[in-house]
Formats: structure tokens, C-alpha cells, sequence
């Protein structure tokens, strides 16, 4: 056990993050993501019975985002026509804000096909068992 280490990041999570270097970027998937067929080339960790929320709180207490560019978070766009909704971008921004004094300054949005396509290159996915749609987030890592 290791003390002030949030519980629900894994042995496997934690040396992922640790393992990223600067510009480094890592996806917390919702269940809906194709985790395994994006993460090909990455690490996937699974997170199942977990939110995104929950996850991405622990990994900001842990986790720099990158200074040296405008948005180091990144949505999945809605898709043009969807009607769907998404208050859990709410809470994105009030935990970004929680650890990033840019607040919602630093996070922007990623249209759908080019956010698989720059996840496919990405350090590692977290899938997660987030039933709200549009949940997907991706992080890219700054300095210490």
C-alpha cells in the first residue's frame, strides 16, 4: 500500500502514467469506445465497473497537464445531427478546474473520426464502463 495514492487507479494505471513522458497522451474511454480495436498499437487497461469522472479525478491528482499547448484535454465532438446530450462535460470541466488553474480554457474538442484517429496513436486507453455517451476524454501529459 502506498499512502495518498487515489485507491481506484490499478498497479497497472499508475505505472502507465508513470511510464509517459511529455506530450504523451492517454484516453479515458466510455463503454461505448472501441477500446480494443483503437488500442492496437497502445496499452488498454481495463477499468471496467468504473466512470470516467471518478477516473479522471484520480489521474489529474497524479497527472501534469501539458503547459506548451492551448488544449491538453480533448472531447469526442458531438456528431453534427446528434441530438444527444452531454452534462457529463460539466463535470469534466469542474474537475479540470479542480487541478488545472486554466480551467475550461484548457480543454477542447476533437471532431469523432479525427478522435479515434489520434487515439490510435495515443500512449494508452482506459476503458471504462461509462454508460453517458460522448464521455470519452483524452489528456496529453505535461512536465513536473
Amino acid at each position: 500500500m502506498l499512502k495518498n495514492i487515489p485507491a481506484i487507479l490499478s498497479p497497472e494505471l499508475l505505472k502507465t502514467l508513470c511510464e509517459m513522458g511529455h506530450s504523451d497522451r492517454i484516453i479515458i474511454a466510455d463503454g461505448n469506445f472501441p477500446a480494443e480495436s483503437m488500442g492496437k498499437n497502445c496499452k488498454v487497461i481495463r477499468a471496467d465497473g468504473h466512470g470516467v469522472p471518478e477516473l479522471l479525478d484520480a489521474i489529474l491528482t497524479l497527472f501534469p497537464l501539458d503547459t506548451y499547448v492551448d488544449k491538453p484535454v480533448n472531447l469526442m465532438q458531438v456528431m453534427p445531427g446528434d441530438t444527444a446530450k452531454t452534462p457529463i462535460w460539466d463535470e469534466y470541466r469542474a474537475i479540470v478546474a479542480k487541478h488545472d488553474d486554466r480551467g475550461s480554457d484548457a480543454i477542447g474538442q476533437i471532431e469523432r473520426f479525427e478522435f479515434y484517429e489520434q487515439a490510435k496513436t495515443a500512449y494508452a486507453i482506459v476503458a471504462t464502463g461509462e454508460k453517458a455517451v460522448y464521455a470519452n476524454i483524452m489528456l496529453q501529459k505535461g512536465v513536473v
